[in-house]
């Protein structure tokens, strides 16, 4: 299949490049920058210097490729800039919708980056959520199938060791809440993303079986580190608990984690 990837230097892209290929399909990839190319070349796919937010540029780059899919793996996180996170996902997915429309591609899977699942993919976003506005967006192709990811964690991710979120258990700055965390690791989000191709139309969560709260995987992945127990929290007032997160459509697909829990692949000593 020809594979236009929006997004191929992030950490999701650039390992689904290597999967895809081995997995038989042509891949052209984007980069914001022109260092980049090397990355998505090295990595098996042809690279594409294109912002998302040119559009005449997206377009004309969409066009080029001749896909059969567009795959939306675009973020803006490695700056924990969520003003830019979701600008990216508003106008960069509006875009890429628009240029895969006027290319003539019927079907595409956008994936969002961790923290906006809810219980089930039948549960109704919030009502003008700005992840509901997007998931609209992309259901406007004939074919979509939409992936909603867990809380990454495993190597080039906050939560490996070194990384933002690692940083901050060792300094004994993140509290155990109540909060509930689903999480996925980065190989299972890769393994997913790829048998996506496969499955029926439609919205998945692609989280583990062990979706937990903070009070408990915490201290888990705390001693994992050699990081100080870390306090216990309540939640501050209006702050969501959030609720567990079925991924049994996508193991009714054929999806089995690597890493069923956080137990399983987080750090250890």
């Amino acid at each position: 299949m020809r594979i236009f990837l929006a997004g191929g230097t992030g950490v999701v892209g650039s390992r689904l490049i290597p999967a895809l290929q081995a997995a038989g399909h042509d891949v052209t990839a984007t980069t914001r920058r022109a260092e980049g190319l090397d990355l998505v070349r090295d990595r098996g796919a042809r690279g594409v210097v294109v912002d998302v937010f040119d559009a005449p540029r997206l377009a004309e780059a969409v066009a080029a490729a001749e896909p059969e899919l567009v795959m939306h793996q675009l973020t803006d996180l490695g700056e924990y800039d969520t003003a830019a996170n979701a600008r990216l996902r508003r106008d960069g997915t509006a875009n890429l919708v628009a240029a895969a429309e006027n290319a003539g591609v019927d079907r595409m899977i956008f994936a969002y980056a961790p923290g906006d699942t809810t219980a089930t993919e039948d549960d109704p976003l919030e009502p003008g959520s700005a992840v509901g506005i997007l998931e609209a967006v992309v259901h406007r192709l004939p074919r979509a199938t939409v992936l909603r990811y867990g809380m990454f964690y495993g190597d080039g991710t906050w939560y490996a060791p070194g990384g933002r979120i690692g940083g901050t258990v060792v300094a004994g700055q993140l509290p155990a809440t109540p909060a509930i965390t689903p999480f996925v690791h980065i190989d299972d989000v890769v393994s997913a993303t790829v048998q996506a191709l496969s499955w029926p139309d439609g919205t998945y969560n692609i989280v583990d079986d062990e979706p937990a709260a903070g009070t408990v995987w915490l201290p888990v992945y705390a001693a994992g580190l050699g990081a100080p127990v870390p306090r216990v929290a309540g939640l501050p007032d209006g702050t969501p608990r959030r609720r567990a997160v079925s991924n049994a459509r996508a193991r009714a697909a054929g999806w089995r984690p690597r890493y069923p829990s956080w137990r399983d692949g987080f750090p250890t000593l």
